[in-house]
């Protein structure tokens, strides 16, 4: 069976990089263009790992891995967040509304499924 990673990014070339990525490598992908959409995706089908952008429009990175973290079903879902932000604050911020690892972009394809294979195990 494969698991399931949401990809959540307003950038639609962004989702497409991850996702090819990710598919190549055997995980069933799902895409979300902002947090709102993101938490609308969360039907209630097991999520592995999510992989979520920090600035986006209508619901940011940490407000949605906050809003996650309220689901008992998603509480314990490992979060990367793949973004821009390398400001230690930003950084702290993820890490408090759960987020397990903070990657930079631009990210190379590699370095974000090893991350994956870490978390997902």
């Amino acid at each position: 069976m494969s698991k399931n990673i949401l990809i959540v990014d307003d950038s639609s070339a962004l989702r497409q990089v991850v996702n090819m990525s990710l598919t190549r490598e055997g995980y069933n992908v799902i895409e979300a263009c902002d947090g709102k959409d993101g938490l609308s995706k969360l039907n209630g089908e097991k999520i592995h790992l999510i992989v979520s952008d920090v600035n986006m429009p209508n619901m940011n990175g940490i407000e949605f891995v906050t809003e996650l973290k309220k689901n008992p079903q998603y509480k314990f879902t490992p979060v990367i967040m793949l973004t821009t932000e390398n400001q230690q604050e930003m950084m702290e911020k993820g890490k408090k509304a759960g987020a397990k690892a903070w990657m930079v972009k631009p990210f190379k394809p590699e370095k974000m499924i090893s991350a994956v294979e870490q978390l997902i195990m």
